[in-house]
């Protein structure tokens, strides 16, 4: 078990690392290839994002433990680290729908633009 404030510090470390969009497209794309992943020339095309971009996005991403790089040949390949992202996941669970029932887990819509959040009212 993590102590809370290790959690808390890691909890943060990863959220300021997806906290642009450039790295929540990273994210979304090796989301949707996982568990093969993509090799760093596919995320480029995909993105349409300079190598020396993307390349600092992945460090950013690799760096917080939520991107897992292996060379394979000549290329590297790119998985979303979804142990990190379930814990991460986890941590937020617990602080907004378990312990103090800010969000209503049922409420939760995933993906889902079209639906706007609803006010809770006290």
């Amino acid at each position: 078990m993590v102590p809370k404030d290790d959690l808390l510090t890691r909890s943060a470390g990863m959220l300021a690392a997806m906290g642009t969009e450039p790295r929540l497209r990273i994210m979304r794309l090796l989301l949707a290839a996982h568990p093969e992943g993509c090799v760093v020339g596919e995320i480029a095309a995909e993105l349409g994002m300079a190598g020396s971009t993307l390349s600092h996005h992945l460090d950013k991403l690799r760096g917080q433990g939520l991107v897992d790089v292996r060379r394979e040949g000549t290329f590297l390949r790119c998985r979303a680290d979804t142990s990190a992202l379930t814990q991460l996941l986890g941590f937020l669970y617990a602080e907004c729908c378990t312990r103090n029932r800010v969000v209503e887990p049922a409420r939760v819509v995933c993906c889902n633009p079209a639906s706007p959040p609803t006010r809770r009212t006290p």
